[in-house]
């Protein structure tokens, strides 16, 4: 498959970058300092410590540090689609056997903070692991890579990746952050081990973790990178209220937060610290999404299902939200501005993005009558996140309760939360979200396919369909065709089966102490978090 048009993308997928401190954000006139230890601020602590497994920030942001990557995006370019760049790799590979094969020269000399060395056999276990997941071992990301036929290691500096079809979605999955490097003796001893352990060749090493309120990384004194990491070390201190982590950041007990404010908490930064606060914005390759549970009554029929979404206002609910939540753009299946994503007239033909309100609302009273659940109630489940989580779960109550809806909420905290939604049992709706690292989205919109397939789709529903457009448009060299494809997909996830439903796209405000230097925004809250060009200035 030829390399899809994506050179547009970096135009869209940064927005406004705000310089409202000391300097450009990401910039300095000097040199980078070494020395100091960063302090940061994290909604919420990891539901366990394995990055093939889990799907949020609360993993990346505290354990990315101590993990490397085959390929990532150039950290001085995270707003590219098409900036990647070696990482455990020596050069960056050209595609061979008329773009089915990879092979990648891997560094020689790395080592995993155990002292032993790290080698190909090391990397061809780690993806394995990520494609190929034995029964019983979660891999969030496994349809990100269903053109991949094999991994091998020919010698122990040497990988080949073998695909079934050409496919330009592939290095950008290659990419992914979480696809944190691990050792084949531990994985061959036991498949869960990094779930409840960290061992990894990273920036940074393993220092310390206090259940509930920080974990602690020090410098890797035999990083391969040289004179990298300049930190002497950091330290992610978790806090679930938002206000507690927006006066931390005002009382300098934490520089930032890499996840995001909304405005508010932006602008009363800006107005205290003054040149002491620098600020950079982007739009946001994440999505809230309500899903359904397929598995139980009555969201096993399609008819509540899309009663549900049209009885939703997104339209009004932007303007409204994006002025106190980390929400805004109104989008479908796709990163919206991207070439493969839905134009405002496109969408206003899906269910729940009709631009007349009340003939959306008076086709969802129609519907759940026809069903049988006129007077439906139901629990909503959500995550004991503020931002956007709560804000968006107490807004979309309001909502269904226009077409005779009661709503209940149950939230949970992050732990708990992905072990009900794992478990596709014990919930009848719950917010979920579809955010991914690379803005890719021809693997992106894998959320929506079957759950066997997915890897990261919690409604408990099988739909072929789905599975096929997904690999068709995925096995599809035009562009154009791709889009035609996507429009197909787009509203039988959203319209004709109501698979799942989209509420709004996020958008990213990072407001940090301006003596924090060597990190830039990029549309997603996953990618440049490894800290080891970070600095500070004081």
């Amino acid at each position: 498959m030829k390399a899809f048009a994506m050179k547009t993308a970096a135009a869209f997928a940064v927005g406004a970058v705000l310089a409202l401190g000391a300097g450009t954000p990401g910039t300095a006139a000097a040199a980078p300092k070494k020395g100091g230890t960063l302090k940061y601020v994290v909604p919420a602590e990891p539901p366990s410590f394995d990055g093939h497994r889990e799907t949020t920030f609360a993993l990346i942001h505290p354990i990315a540090p101590f993990y490397s990557v085959l390929i990532r995006v150039n950290p001085d370019n995270p707003a590219s689609t098409t900036d990647f760049r070696c990482d455990l790799c020596t050069e960056m590979p050209k595609a061979a056997d008329g773009g089915k094969s990879y092979t990648f020269k891997i560094r020689r000399g790395v080592q995993f903070s155990d002292g032993t060395e790290l080698t190909a056999h090391d990397i061809v276990a780690t993806y394995q692991k990520i494609i190929f997941p034995p029964q019983g071992v979660a891999s969030a990301r496994k349809a990100f890579y269903v053109m991949v036929d094999s991994v091998t290691a020919p010698d122990p500096y040497t990988v080949v990746f073998k695909l079934k079809y050409p496919s330009g979605a592939f290095i950008p999955a290659l990419a992914n952050p979480y696809n944190f490097v691990y050792s084949k003796a531990k994985l061959d001893a036991d498949m869960h081990w990094y779930e409840k352990n960290v061992l990894g060749s990273g920036p940074f090493l393993f220092d310390s973790r206090e259940a509930g309120a920080v974990i602690r990384g020090k410098r890797n004194p035999n990083y391969y990178v040289k004179g990298k990491p300049y930190l002497d070390g950091f330290e992610a201190i978790f806090a679930n209220k938002q206000s507690l982590r927006v006066q931390a950041i005002q009382g300098d007990r934490a520089a930032i937060e890499f996840r995001g404010f909304p405005p508010k908490s932006r602008d009363d930064l800006v107005k205290a610290l003054g040149k002491d606060v620098t600020v950079q914005e982007s739009n946001w390759n994440c999505v809230l999404i309500a899903t359904f549970n397929h598995q139980k009554k009555p969201f096993d029929d399609a008819r509540v299902r899309r009663a549900l979404t049209l009885a939703v206002d997104r339209w009004g609910g932007s303007q409204y939200l994006s002025k106190i939540a980390i929400v805004k753009a109104v989008g479908g299946v796709a990163f919206p501005g991207h070439p493969l994503a839905a134009t405002k007239a496109e969408l206003q033909k899906i269910a729940g993005y009709w631009p007349d309100l009340k003939k959306s609302r008076a086709e969802a009273k129609r519907l759940l009558k026809e069903a049988g659940v006129p007077d439906l109630k139901f629990e909503l489940h959500n995550r004991g996140v503020d931002q956007p989580y709560k804000i968006v779960g107490t807004w979309l109550i309001d909502q269904w309760k226009q077409v005779g809806v009661t709503v209940t909420q149950r939230v949970q905290p992050t732990g708990p939360f992905y072990d009900t939604l794992r478990k596709k049992k014990d919930f009848d709706v719950s917010l979920d979200f579809n955010c991914q690292a690379v803005v890719n989205p021809l693997l992106d919109v894998a959320k929506f396919i079957s759950d066997d397939k997915s890897g990261n789709q919690y409604g408990g529903y099988q739909d072929r369909e789905m599975d096929k457009m997904f690999d068709e448009m995925n096995q599809e060299a035009d562009p154009k065709k791709q889009r035609v494809i996507m429009r197909k997909f787009e509203k039988r996830a959203l319209d004709e089966q109501a698979n799942a439903m989209i509420t709004l796209w996020w958008y990213r405000i990072i407001p940090h102490r301006s003596y924090v230097k060597g990190w830039k925004i990029s549309p997603s809250h996953y990618l440049n978090q490894d800290l080891s060009g970070v600095w500070i200035e004081k």
